[in-house]
């Protein structure tokens, strides 16, 4: 599914957002909330926009952006017209259905067969990871790792093994970026 304009100016609120934490300006929890609230209605509608049960969420979803969007922008002014009209414009731009960012493709999914009692966590590399380089770190520290693919791996265990276990797995991601 496309991006839809909701999420485009969910985007443009969530950067405006971080650019005035950056400034120093004060946000409340409140707020923090309500876009965060907006994000989860929106994940809840794009699971199928045409569930009438899912529609009815598109007000509430429209209330709490609205919400934010006015107390961002009231921010926004107080930083000068022209930091005021970038923002607007960007709203502009994805309120008429422009793509201004460009989102991935999540889908969420279920863990079928994790065994129970244990955590998990997922990790994606960049590129491809060979079982042989995880298979010591498995084994030292007592975890179930499996191959999704090879650039993603599911870790099961107990919670502090999991943790030691990725503190081993970190160089992975540097030697990656480099």
């Amino acid at each position: 599914m496309n991006s839809l304009p909701m999420e485009q100016t969910w985007m443009v609120l969530v950067d405006l957002l971080t650019d005035l934490k950056k400034k120093g300006v004060e946000i409340s929890q409140a707020v923090i909330e309500d876009i965060r609230m907006a994000k989860t209605l929106i994940n809840f509608y794009k699971v199928d926009p045409t569930d009438p049960e899912r529609n009815k969420e598109v007000k509430r979803i429209n209330e709490f952006m609205s919400s934010v969007q006015i107390t961002l922008m009231d921010f926004a002014e107080k930083q000068g017209d022209d930091y005021r009209e970038l923002w607007m414009e960007k709203l502009k731009k994805v309120s008429r259905g422009e793509q201004l960012y460009k989102l991935g493709e999540k889908k969420s999914k279920f863990v079928v067969g994790a065994p129970s009692g244990f955590s998990m966590v997922r990790i994606t590399f960049k590129k491809p990871i060979s079982e042989d380089r995880l298979q010591e770190i498995e084994e030292y520290h007592n975890v179930i790792m499996e191959f999704e693919n090879d650039e993603i791996v599911v870790i099961y265990g107990d919670d502090e093994h999991i943790k030691d276990s990725l503190k081993e797995i970190s160089p992975f991601f540097k030697e990656q970026m480099d």
